[in-house]
């Protein structure tokens, strides 16, 4: 990408803010921000929003690590967790209200699909959180999942921004031109990469 992925302007707002918008919109309770790289930007960006923050002190490691670290941050209350990563900023709040939909129906694993690819957020049950805790590195969600196949609720929804994440500056201007219809801002300059 060669720019900070969640601080790109998307419409009025940033790139995380629409994920932290749709996320609540779409029924989620609490939301907990892992944070590494350029933290300090994120938290004050995300300072009239009520997240939790969780740091990851090395943000160069693999999104199990990551995804561990939110996890300890969770409140006691939740029973069930969406990990979404911070560079899907298009997901209808239907879709949201949809995986919880599922879940309430006691699926325990849930994925939303569009044209049979899967997508993001993924709904994890609770009642796996050791697993969330020791994910493999190298196969992550995707092993947890596969792993327990037989339990996997894949949905389909209406909407291939599940499916839509921006790892190229071309992804951003294309997801930017396509959802607001009108030019992302111009690259300010090539900045460092994130993950």
């Amino acid at each position: 990408m060669g720019a900070f992925k969640p601080l790109l302007p998307f419409g009025k707002t940033t790139v995380i803010e629409s994920c932290l918008k749709y996320l609540t919109s779409g029924g989620v309770d609490s939301i907990v921000v892992v944070v590494g790289y350029r933290a300090d930007d994120i938290r004050e960006r995300l300072s009239n929003y009520s997240v939790v923050f969780a740091v990851n002190p090395d943000p160069t490691s693999d999104m199990a690590a990551s995804i561990a670290i939110g996890v300890r941050q969770l409140p006691d209350s939740a029973d069930a967790v969406l990990i979404s990563p911070a560079d899907y900023p298009a997901i209808p709040p239907a879709v949201i209200a949809s995986i919880l939909g599922e879940w309430s129906k006691g699926y325990r694993l849930v994925k939303p699909t569009w044209q049979g690819r899967g997508g993001h957020p993924v709904l994890v049950d609770l009642s796996f959180r050791a697993n969330l805790l020791e994910l493999e590195p190298a196969t992550g969600l995707k092993g947890l999942f596969e792993h327990h196949k037989n339990e996997v609720r894949r949905i389909k929804v209406d909407s291939p921004y599940v499916a839509r994440d921006l790892d190229t500056w071309d992804d951003y201007e294309r997801l930017h031109s396509e959802i607001f219809g009108i030019s992302a801002p111009a690259r300010s300059g090539p900045g460092p990469k994130s993950n």
